[in-house]
Formats: structure tokens, C-alpha cells, sequence
């Protein structure tokens, strides 16, 4: 069972405004074709829409002003993925740096509490007697936690991006741009957007010059991590935190886990916080207590943050080893899975629930169709734990919303959006689960969603293979989900190859007299390639060599002339 693929050039689309004369006509051509005139493709934070957009805002920021001018004891409560602890971090440190005296922070462990503001966290959290909860990147579908909360007299205020349930939970106040009646521009805002924003007000509200744009660090990765899509708002937010980042004035956090992961601050990307950066804080969530990757981006001790660092980066290195196991077996599974099935639903004693997400997106990645993840809560137990992942035209949440309307009592507990849900049920409900799972998907996807559509900015010209053309699409955009990295395709002669790592293929490839290194990553397929290829391509500067060398990472590739659709 593999992904049906294909290669589909972009539009051409006139370059619109007035661009810096430093940027090539390609980069422009790029940025017109997702959409963008001059001033929308590297927005500024003077773009950010207002956070006076915001429902609810008005009232969260009273319940903030108040809890500072009394002195009241604030507790912000993360969530344990990359976003939920940069979101904890951000609240943390910018409400001390409006005032308030009295700020904790608490997250809850994967495996011991769950996702959110459950009954048992806020049972642990009562020794802390909090004034008044602050929930950031959850909240919203947590109806019986903030319902104990209220129950010891603490107030609640919900920060949170998910999208809601039927009900609205009965915190005092929520912040949410995906909650009803909200008519904020950006509802792809990550949840440490949200809690930015409602810092913005406070601090307009208070009247104070707190330099909050220091926080716009952990805001970008953050965004970047939770793979929200990049709009406009987003791109805003992330290129002003790069900015500071590539500057060296990132918290010590952050400057360690770069440092760790071998990437340059000066040249970061979008690509170097998903893949490097916002792995390792994930992994403590995963495998350990996200309260070790708060810390660390809480510290401001350099010595300190390093250690915490290299302790993140270290259980990175044992969650790929799980994932690699749990990998194996998922794709030993696949085997009986048939061509025609139109989602993936998978389960596994021995799984790890921290990890399940990651499988999910990489069977979503390489078959281009819907994928859940399952293992126990506890090992042995009865109650398992889920993570979807999607494809683009498949809304994951309201296909899970469906199949608990038909089947209800069937899922004990769902939420997420529409890339990318979680959920829980009883390991007798599986079987069943899975059969109005892949009936709903049967029902709504299409041959055209099934097939991986790789869009293309078109071919290169002979004279666009140098590192100045690298160097420029690299750094001349704020590349991620929803405002893709530029991507070309052409044909080209395979003048050399070589595997790589086992499962890596190595080529050396042939083009208007050039000779251009290319890497196809897990690209060996156990079959040589063929003497002329066609591949979609990413150009990118080659840190490896060096001394302005570049580098073809190949995204897909097929015998040449195997129809091209413009």
C-alpha cells in the first residue's frame, strides 16, 4: 500500500507591488504564485491584525488586570507538545513582565493525567491554591476539569486554539479565535498566538511598556511546531521571532537547543525549527515530563539551559529509537492492508502512547491517506489513546464528531482540528472504531484526495543552479504549512548514484552541461534508478561541502516523461 503521486506545476501569476530590488525575479514568481503581493510576502509585525478582533478578549484582560493589581497567585497550566510549553513559557514570563508577582506553572504528564485540564490534575494542583488558572493551548473541550477547578472556588480563564465542542466550557472567561461568534481574521493561530495576543491587551490595558517582542522567539517556534498554516498573521509573528533568533537574542532555551541540534542561529529556518527544534522539546512530553522542556525554555541561566538542553536532546535520541521500532511494525502491518483502503487504523500492545502521533503522520505521509495511531494508555490496560493525522480535504475532528453521532458511547473522548485529532477508547471498541473510522472515510474521500499532489513552481533555468538562488529562496520567506517551501521539478540525466544509510540514495544528476549533487532521503527503493529521471526538487545551500555549494533535495522522482500535468 502505497501513496498514488503526481506532479502539478503552479499557475503563473504576475508579480504584484513594489519588491526589494535584492530579490531575484524568481522569488518573487514563487511568492505570486502562493498568493502574496510585496508587502504580504514577508509581513511585518506592523501587518498583525488587531487583538481587539478577538472575542472575549475584553473580559479575559480584566480578569488578568484584576489578578495583578491584587497580588493574586497565577497558575498557567501548559499543555505537554512543543506549542503548549513555548505557549506556557510565553505566559509565564510575559505576565512577570507586566507585574505580576505570583506566576506558577504546571503541565500535566501523557501517561499519568492525559491531555488538558482533567479532574485529577486539578486535584494535584489544588496544594498550589491558585487564585485564579490560566490554560493555554487547551482548555476548550476540558468541561470536567475547569468544572472542579470552579468547584474550589478558583477562576479560569481558557487560552486555546482547538476548535470547540457543541458545549463551551464554564471558565470565566475564554480566548479562543475558533470559538463561536469569533470573527478574528486568522483562525490558524497557534495556541502560544492566543496567549501572545492576550498579553498585547493586557499590556495596553495596563498601560505598561513591558518589551514583549522579546517573547516572539519561543512564539515562532511555537507556531512552526504545532505545523498551524502560515497566513499572513502567522508569518507575521514567525519571521519577527527568526529575526531575533538569527540574531543571537533568543532566550537561553532556545539558543541551547540550536546549539544541541547543530544548526547555525544565523542562518535558521522555518525547516530548522520542525525538524530540529521543536522535536527535542516535543520529546520530553513524549517520553518524559514536558515540565523538563518549560524549564528549559524558562531558564535564563545559560549553564543551566545548556544542561537541560542536552537532557531534551538526549530523550530525542531514545524517541526516535522507539519510533523507528513502533515504525517497523506499522509497516509490517500495512502489508495486509489493501490498495484500496481509504484510511489507516492501527493498534499495537506494545506501543508507546507518547509516540503514536509521530507513526500516524508517517503513514499519513506515505500513503497520502488518513492515519490513527493507537496504543495503551498503560501498559496492559484496558483504555488506549489515539492520534490521527490527515490529508488536506479530509476535516479529521469532524469525521471523529461523525462517527461518535452514529456510534455514541463508542469514543470516550475526542478533539483536535482538521489536520491532526487525538482520542481515547476502550481496547474491546477498537474493532468497532475501526469499521465506522473507514466507513466515513469511504464516504468522503475522493480518488482526487487520495492522490499526492506535489504542486510545483515550474523548472529551473541552467543559470538558477547556484548558491545565490539557494540562498535566496531560503532566507526570502517564511516557508512552512499552508505557504509552502518553494518546490521545482525537471528532467535530468542520472550520471551516478549510491545508497546511503541503508535506506538513502545518493545521485549525481546531469542538466544544460551541469553536474548537480541531488539526495532522495529514505528514497532507496531497492530497484537502480533509471538512466533519466524526472523529479520534484528543492534547491538548498549544501552545509555539508561548503564554500557555496549546492544541493537537490529530491521530494519524489519517476521515469522521465511520465506525463507532467501543468
Amino acid at each position: 500500500m502505497s501513496a498514488t503521486r503526481r506532479i502539478v506545476r503552479r499557475d503563473a501569476v504576475e508579480a504584484r507591488g513594489d519588491w526589494p530590488a535584492s530579490w531575484p525575479p524568481l522569488l518573487r514568481r514563487v511568492h505570486a504564485a502562493r498568493g502574496s503581493d510585496a508587502r504580504e510576502a514577508m509581513p511585518r509585525l506592523a501587518d498583525l491584525l488587531p487583538f481587539t478582533g478577538l472575542a472575549g478578549i475584553e473580559h479575559a484582560v480584566e480578569l488578568l488586570r484584576d489578578a495583578v493589581h491584587r497580588d493574586a497567585r497565577i497558575l498557567v497550566v501548559g499543555d505537554f507538545d512543543c506549542d503548549g510549553a513555548t505557549a506556557c513559557a510565553v505566559g509565564v514570563r510575559g505576565l512577570r513582565m507586566l507585574g505580576a508577582n505570583q506566576v506558577m506553572h504546571a503541565v500535566p504528564n501523557r501517561i499519568v493525567h492525559g491531555y488538558g485540564m482533567t479532574p485529577g490534575l486539578v486535584e494535584e494542583l489544588a496544594a498550589l491554591h491558585p487564585d485564579l488558572v490560566v490554560t493555554v493551548d487547551h482548555g476548550i473541550a476540558c468541561h470536567a476539569g475547569i468544572d472542579a477547578a470552579k468547584a474550589r472556588g478558583w477562576q479560569v480563564l481558557v487560552t486555546d486554539h482547538h476548535l470547540p465542542g457543541p458545549t463551551l466550557p464554564s471558565a470565566d472567561a475564554i480566548v479562543n479565535p475558533n470559538q463561536p461568534g469569533d470573527t478574528f481574521a486568522s483562525k490558524a493561530m497557534a495556541g502560544v498566538g492566543v496567549i501572545f495576543y492576550l498579553l498585547l491587551a493586557l499590556r495596553a490595558r495596563l498601560g505598561a511598556s513591558a518589551d514583549l517582542a522579546s517573547l516572539l522567539d519561543l512564539v515562532a517556534v511555537g507556531t512552526v511546531a504545532d505545523m498551524v498554516a502560515l497566513d499572513a498573521n502567522n508569518r507575521a509573528l514567525v519571521g519577527a521571532g527568526l529575526r531575533r533568533l538569527r540574531a543571537g537574542q533568543g532566550c537561553a532555551g532556545l539558543r541551547a537547543l540550536i546549539d544541541v541540534s547543530g544548526r547555525r542561529e544565523a542562518t535558521l529556518s522555518t525547516a530548522d525549527i520542525g525538524f530540529a527544534i521543536g522535536p527535542r522539546i516535543n520529546a520530553a512530553g513524549r517520553l518524559e515530563d514536558m515540565g523538563i522542556g518549560i524549564e528549559c525554555l524558562l531558564s535564563d541561566d545559560v549553564g543551566h539551559a545548556r544542561q537541560l538542553a542536552s537532557v531534551l536532546h538526549g530523550i530525542n535520541e531514545e524517541r526516535r529509537a522507539v519510533q523507528a521500532d513502533m515504525q517497523d511494525v506499522a509497516e509490517a502491518r500495512l502489508d495486509g492492508v489493501g490498495q484500496d483502503a481509504p484510511a489507516a487504523c492501527l493498534f499495537d500492545e506494545d506501543w508507546h502512547p507518547g509516540v503514536v502521533g509521530l507513526v500516524a503522520s508517517k503513514l499519513k505521509e506515505r500513503l497520502h491517506r488518513p492515519a490513527i495511531a493507537f496504543a495503551p494508555v498503560e501498559p496492559g490496560g484496558a483504555a488506549l489513546r489515539g492520534s490521527a493525522r490527515s490529508i488536506p480535504g479530509f476535516h479529521v475532528r469532524d469525521a471523529l464528531a461523525l462517527v461518535d453521532a452514529r456510534h455514541p458511547g463508542l469514543i470516550d473522548r475526542f478533539g483536535g482540528h482538521a489536520m491532526a485529532a487525538g482520542l481515547s477508547l476502550q481496547v474491546e471498541a477498537f474493532p468497532a472504531f475501526c469499521d465506522a473510522f473507514l466507513q466515513v472515510a469511504s464516504d468522503w474521500l475522493t480518488d482526487d484526495l487520495l492522490t499526492d499532489v506535489l504542486r510545483s513552481d515550474g523548472a529551473l533555468a541552467d543559470a538558477d543552479f547556484h548558491i545565490d538562488t539557494a540562498l535566496a529562496l531560503r532566507d526570502g520567506g517564511h516557508w512552512g504549512q499552508g505557504y509552502a517551501e518553494p518546490l521545482f521539478d525537471g528532467e535530468f540525466d542520472v550520471l551516478a548514484w549510491r545508497i546511503v544509510g541503508e535506506r538513502h540514495l545518493k545521485l549525481e544528476l546531469g542538466a544544460g552541461g551541469k553536474r548537480l549533487n541531488a539526495i532522495h532521503f529514505g528514497g532507496w527503493d531497492g530497484d537502480a534508478p533509471p538512466s533519466r529521471l524526472h523529479i520534484a526538487y528543492r534547491l538548498v545551500p549544501d552545509d555539508y561541502r561548503g564554500n557555496g555549494a549546492i544541493q537537490l533535495l529530491v521530494v519524489h522522482r519517476e521515469p522521465a516523461s511520465s506525463g507532467l500535468r501543468a
